[in-house]
């Protein structure tokens, strides 16, 4: 068994229980992805030759481990050492009930997509978020969009996000994309602030090619890859997608996509629906009750 820990979030709990399983087991435990900062808590090691990932932490951990797991085909659990988050759905205290699950065969294979990336002049790379390129400096960035060999739109401005189902409801929502549905099977295209002209967020088919071209003007331009920055340079690049390029463990009832958005409050209704809700509610508190009866 492999491990992926959060830098500083509390695992003390998490790893306690992982630690008993595999022990009673006798399994190995290595330590994979360590970022700067994150206690060793086993020996260092790869997801090879593993049969299961655990992530503890949040979706970042997560990430970082599927980044880890899913060149040797190992499927990853993510443990939330905190709130839940989309990809972190089992809370520490239910640690031993995943392992068992897991154990027993009774666990959903919840395919993750991501994003290929080939540079013309970098090697290549996948993201599981989304991909962006912004501005460095003061000027614009100029990008070319073709999709499937048609020209979708030339624009400048602060940058573009291409973004997967997994992503859209992060930096590309933020910047004014459309969330998708996992059931969507789709990817989505996000101009950053475009000066003029009309190129509205592009949803493409599980399908497509895109090739995208950004020209970084005098201030350049930085390449980040889910949150992170790179050290390609602005080019051309071929982008395609990988429906099932990772995997995550999912035991129990799977939360809906759209209520873990409402949940989490990344997706919240409109304040006049809300005030509405809430002189309704008002009212119906203040309406006086059925008289008693007599005898009552």
């Amino acid at each position: 068994m492999a491990i992926v820990v959060h830098p500083t979030r509390d695992i003390r709990r998490a790893i306690g229980y992982v630690r008993d399983w595999a022990g009673e087991r006798g399994i190995e435990v290595v330590q994979t992805a360590r970022a700067d900062g994150a206690p060793q808590i086993a020996p260092e090691g790869t997801a090879d030759g593993t049969r299961l990932v655990v992530a503890m932490g949040g979706d970042g951990t997560v990430l970082a481990a599927l980044r880890e797991a899913a060149p040797a085909g190992v499927p990853v659990l993510g443990v939330a050492c905190g709130s839940l988050g989309a990809l972190t759905t089992v809370p520490a205290s239910d640690v031993p009930m995943a392992l068992r699950c897991f154990e027993a065969g009774e666990w959903a294979a919840h395919e993750i997509p991501a994003l290929a990336i080939e540079p013309e002049h970098d090697d290549g790379a996948t993201a599981f978020n989304d991909l962006v390129f912004v501005r460095a400096g003061g000027n614009q960035v100029t990008a070319s969009v073709e999709v499937d060999g048609d020209l979708y739109g030339r624009f400048s401005g602060d940058g573009v996000i291409v973004a997967s189902q997994l992503g859209s409801s992060a930096y590309s929502m933020a910047a004014g994309g459309p969330v998708l549905a996992p059931s969507s099977d789709s990817w989505v295209i996000t101009p950053l602030a475009p000066h003029g002209g009309s190129i509205p967020p592009l949803v493409l088919g599980g399908e497509s090619t895109v090739r995208l071209t950004v020209e970084p003007g005098h201030g350049g331009a930085r390449v980040e890859i889910d949150g992170r920055a790179t050290d390609m340079r602005p080019g051309t690049f071929g982008i395609s997608m990988r429906r099932h390029f990772a995997t995550v463990v999912r035991v129990g009832e799977e939360e809906a996509f759209l209520h873990a958005l409402r949940r989490r409050m990344i997706i919240m209704d409109s304040p006049r629906v809300l005030a509405r809700d809430a002189r309704a509610a008002a009212a119906a508190r203040a309406r006086p009750g059925p008289a008693p009866r007599d005898g009552a």
